[in-house]
């Protein structure tokens, strides 16, 4: 969890960004970003340099030797690379230096054949002026001194570092094209919490975006691996260790954090986003590529054995682009994305899904052959219906969350009538006490135990069979009965002469009456 005064020197950072020129808060997060790469590529490149001169092992220096500077024939030392010597060079200087120099080479860092290096080869440096790289490089520096002070007293530094990104990502307050919007870093946990990922297990997000889904599970499955002493219970009610202490065997740490997670977006900007959202986290290389999922030349069909997802609401895709493996004859991107899950998922694969109200209820052909399809051919869990507050100030759509297993048989399902996520649900967002967060979690483990279908509690099941009976209708307020408190109301006679203790109207105006004969005798 970010101190109030990192998080003061953050938004200090997005200012500079605004006030130097660049106001698009992607771009501004894409360009804080490479900085905070070259800062963090020089500080891990000299750990393992006292960590080999201590062990004795042989360690390369990814700053050891010259760098042919690209499209010239001039080559540089490496060392002066580092972020720990350019940031002491003069404004104008340190610009140039950086632009033509370190830039093109933490382009090539990770290697060309990876996902980072295919998506950073058309990567710009963009910032226009040497004070806003020069107050950047100071501000970045104090952050993570703070973050330094700040693990010593407990905190492991990735997770404040981890923190720190997120936080940053936060400040994006505007919908992206087609209904993008990062989704709360809470629902998140909670419909990880949801499928459970496993160590082995192979993770998608077919419209990652900044890559949250992806992040999220990592930790979750990082905390199974976290000793009991090492964990703590973050200010959302979720318990959480970013150790991995007892994950001792290197094939699985490289199978976490090289073959586990992937994720697909088709704006370019955004890969390269996610892709540094996860290294900075400490995936070493995540497969994020630039697709769009939905179109014919995506057909990685029975891959992943679970899905997360928060697809964009609004949008439409051109009907010749559409995948041919798709049942559902429609352009509308909440409801393609329903069926480009299906497909994707592996017989047996669990899926947690975001969708808008409409696709829980709408009346058209597309709509209904959606909710068969979940139903169906799926084994439709759960739907924890949220209040529409939770995406505020991106929109204030209502929306719900759908888990479901490809294949099996759908015999009931667990609705839950989430009523707060712990946060205000106006746009401010302020975080309070009342959250449903932790008993959706504790009821929906133990729900086929504590089976009820008391339709005025917060959660209930409802038979397939009624639900199919009311054209696969899977709106909660379908099923839920809403208890109404009858209000007995005073008697006109009451009112007039009062009732009990209450004063009447009566008496009320001759006390009024009684103030005024008062009022004008003392004038």
């Amino acid at each position: 969890m970010l101190t109030q005064t990192i998080k003061s020197e953050i938004k200090q950072l997005w200012n500079k960004f605004w006030s130097g020129g660049i106001s698009n808060p992607l771009t501004a997060i894409e360009q804080i970003s490479y900085l905070l790469f070259m800062r963090r590529f020089d500080e891990l490149d000299l750990r393992e340099i006292k960590k080999a001169e201590f062990s004795g092992e042989k360690y390369i220096s990814l700053f050891a030797g010259s760098y042919n500077i690209p499209n010239t024939k001039t080559s540089v030392d490496k060392a002066t690379l580092r972020w720990s010597h350019f940031k002491q060079l003069e404004g104008g200087e340190m610009l140039a230096h950086v632009q033509t120099k370190v830039f093109p080479f933490i382009k090539e860092l990770n290697g060309e054949g990876t996902a980072f290096g295919r998506h950073m080869r058309d990567a710009v440096f963009i910032i226009p002026k040497p004070s806003l790289l020069v107050e950047s490089v100071t501000l970045i520096d104090k952050i993570y001194s703070i973050i330094e002070k700040e693990s010593e007293s407990g905190q492991t530094f990735q997770d404040t570092q981890g923190d720190m990104y997120e936080f940053l990502l936060s400040e994006i307050a505007s919908a992206g094209k087609n209904g993008q919007f990062r989704t709360p870093r809470h629902i998140i946990q909670l419909m990880v919490e949801l499928v459970n990922p496993r160590l082995g297990e192979r993770i998608c997000d077919p419209a990652c975006g900044t890559g949250g889904f992806l992040l999220g599970a990592y930790q979750h499955i990082l905390t199974q691996y976290t000793s009991e002493g090492r964990r703590f219970t973050d200010e959302n009610g979720f318990v959480k260790g970013t150790y991995g202490d007892k994950l001792t065997n290197e094939k699985l740490w490289k199978q976490l954090k090289v073959n586990t997670f992937f994720g697909y977006d088709f704006d370019n900007t955004m890969v390269r986003i996610g892709l540094m959202n996860l290294m900075l986290h400490g995936i070493s290389q995540p497969n994020i590529d630039l697709k769009d999922t939905l179109s014919k030349k995506y057909n990685e069909d029975n891959l992943f054995d679970v899905i997360l997802a928060n697809p964009p609401f609004k949008g439409s895709i051109d009907k010749g682009d559409i995948n041919e493996g798709f049942k559902l004859g429609t352009t509308k991107t909440e409801l393609l994305f329903i069926n480009r899950i299906f497909n994707s998922l592996k017989p047996g694969g669990r899926a947690a899904v975001i969708v808008p109200d409409g696709v829980l209820f709408g009346s058209s052909k597309a709509h209904r052959q959606a909710r068969e399809m979940i139903i169906n051919d799926c084994e439709l869990q759960g739907v924890i219906s949220m209040p529409s507050g939770v995406f505020k100030p991106y929109a204030g759509v209502s929306t719900a969350v759908l888990v479901f297993v490809k294949g099996g048989k759908t015999e009931k399902v667990w609705f839950y009538d989430m009523e707060s996520d712990g946060y205000s649900l106006d746009d401010k967002r302020d975080k309070n006490d009342k959250s449903d967060l932790p008993d959706i979690i504790a009821t929906w483990n133990k729900r086929e135990k504590q089976e009820t279908n008391d339709r005025k509690a917060k959660f209930f099941f409802v038979p397939v069979a009624e639900i199919i009976a009311n054209s696969f209708d899977l709106s909660i307020n379908r099923y839920k009965e809403v208890v109404y408190e009858e209000i007995k109301y005073d008697t006109p006679s009451e009112l007039i002469n009062g009732k009990d203790s209450q004063i009447g109207i009566r008496q009320l105006m001759n006390e009024r009456l009684k103030l005024l004969t008062e009022l004008e005798d003392l004038l």
